[in-house]
């Protein structure tokens, strides 16, 4: 089994910066893919950004720029840090990891820009 925690998320103002962290534990094997999603209210749950165990990274273009996703392998445990935040980033950011076809979640950290 696999446990995700996230932490980091908290109101910002637009303009301003946080980051998130993610700690995985349990069964985590040295192969997976990590990453971030996010939910609005009222609407459906997003890819924010990926980061595999080789490093290799994707985001969303809308976060292009001002997020930067990363991770320490040795820690199980990956960041997103996110500057220039605008209102619209407003969301409920979840950690995710996939590993052997199966994917695990947090239980979500939000985040709210105002203006």
């Amino acid at each position: 089994q696999v446990q995700l925690v996230e932490s980091g998320g908290g109101l910002v103002q637009a303009g301003g910066s946080l980051r998130l962290s993610c700690a995985a534990s349990g069964s985590i094997f040295s192969t997976n893919t990590m990453g971030w999603y996010r939910q609005a209210p009222g609407k459906q749950r997003e890819l924010v950004a990926l980061i595999t165990s080789g490093g290799s990274t994707n985001y969303a273009d809308s976060v292009k720029g001002r997020f930067t996703i990363s991770r320490d392998n040795a820690k199980n445990t990956e960041y997103l840090q996110m500057d220039s935040l605008k209102p619209e980033d407003t969301a409920v950011y979840y950690c995710n990891l996939v590993q052997r076809l199966r994917d695990y979640w947090g239980q979500g950290t939000q985040v709210t820009v105002s203006s």
